[in-house]
């Protein structure tokens, strides 16, 4: 009865790592945005407090895209981020701005994308495109600064 037991334990653990496996195989192929064609907006902004790569794109709550590269743009020194965002979105103007918000108090930093209005004025975003509108992190800690500071003054 024990040897049967042991048995098949043994087959349920084989079959469980089998099957993480096998899991942990499917993310991997499946990337950052799944198996949709995507494509590239950069932005570059003054501060991006804690913004990560992997952190979502999102327009009115909706995730649409991930920050792919976060790098230092060496000619005036200010972060520049990539915006990979899924093919299906692609009717951005060049009215769109992006800011860089915080779910919560203290939550996770997302970049959070303004589509702007659409007319025949406004040109769309390409693949590659700059967003020119940006806004950055709000960083709490200079918030709190400004607040004690101005009352203190007073």
């Amino acid at each position: 009865m024990s040897k049967k037991i042991e048995l098949l334990v043994g087959f349920f653990v084989a079959l469980s790592i089998a099957a993480l496996l096998m899991l942990s195989y499917k993310v991997a192929q499946k990337g950052i945005l799944g198996n949709d064609k995507t494509y590239v907006l950069y932005a570059k902004f003054s501060n991006i407090g804690g913004l990560k790569v992997r952190a979502p794109i999102k327009v009115g709550g909706v995730v649409i895209g991930r920050i792919t590269h976060i790098s230092l743009d060496t000619k005036d020194y200010t972060p520049l981020v990539a915006l990979t965002i899924e093919k299906k979105y692609n009717q951005f103007s060049d009215a769109t701005s992006a800011s860089v918000l915080t779910s919560g108090l203290l939550g996770e930093q997302y970049i959070g994308l303004d589509p702007g209005f659409v007319d025949d004025s406004v040109g769309m975003l390409k693949p590659g495109d700059f967003i020119e509108d940006t806004k950055p992190a709000l960083v709490l800690e200079k918030l709190i600064g400004q607040f004690l500071f101005s009352k203190g003054s007073k």
